[in-house]
């Protein structure tokens, strides 16, 4: 039976063609589980191609193009990792002020594994306790984040983790930060 902890809340998942899929599917579950409506937002319309690892996974129906969303839309957002994934977003303006709003805004967002760089990118890590995938690290810490290796940091309103081993914490600790949905000390 589906809880009701995020019950009339909507989350944005921004991922395009490389994401990690157990990345996306096992925090898509979760947030599902917990009553949210989800919205998978990318750079074109159609289908994009998840992975698992270097194999190549399964397709998924975008639902809205980065162009027609805006982070008031939502009330979180979660960037799955993938190498070629956020390596593309980071690309696409769009994409990377998509991301920079939902900060600007004081919204939760939830990174893992190579998700962080969007983050940099979108300039919201300086002052910011994070972890990463490992080859992040670096970075991380030029962009002014203070890097920890542990399975899930929260620095008011931000969640990241290091890889899909770290997925039940991340899960755990996203739905209550979407549970709770401002973060007034959250700032961009």
């Amino acid at each position: 039976m589906k809880n009701e902890k995020l019950k009339d809340k909507k989350i944005a998942f921004l991922a395009t063609d490389g994401f990690e899929q157990v990345e996306l599917t096992k925090p898509w579950e979760a947030v599902k589980e917990a009553g949210a409506e989800l919205h998978l937002v990318s750079l074109k319309s159609g289908d994009i191609q998840g992975v698992h690892h270097e194999k190549q996974g399964d397709t998924f129906t975008v639902d809205k193009t980065v162009d027609d969303v805006s982070a008031a839309d939502y009330t979180g957002l979660v960037l799955p990792g993938g190498v070629f994934n956020p390596d593309a977003l980071r690309m696409n303006e769009s994409a990377v002020n998509f991301v920079r709003d939902f900060f600007i805004q004081g919204k939760p967002v939830a990174a893992i594994c190579h998700g962080p760089w969007m983050l940099i990118e979108a300039d919201v890590v300086a002052l910011r306790k994070v972890t990463s995938w490992p080859s992040l690290k670096t970075d991380l810490i030029n962009a002014g984040a203070t890097w920890v290796d542990e399975e899930c940091v929260c620095d008011n309103g931000l969640v990241t983790s290091r890889n899909p081993d770290d997925l039940p914490a991340f899960c755990k600790k996203m739905i209550e930060e979407f549970a709770e949905g401002k973060h007034a000390k959250q700032s961009a």
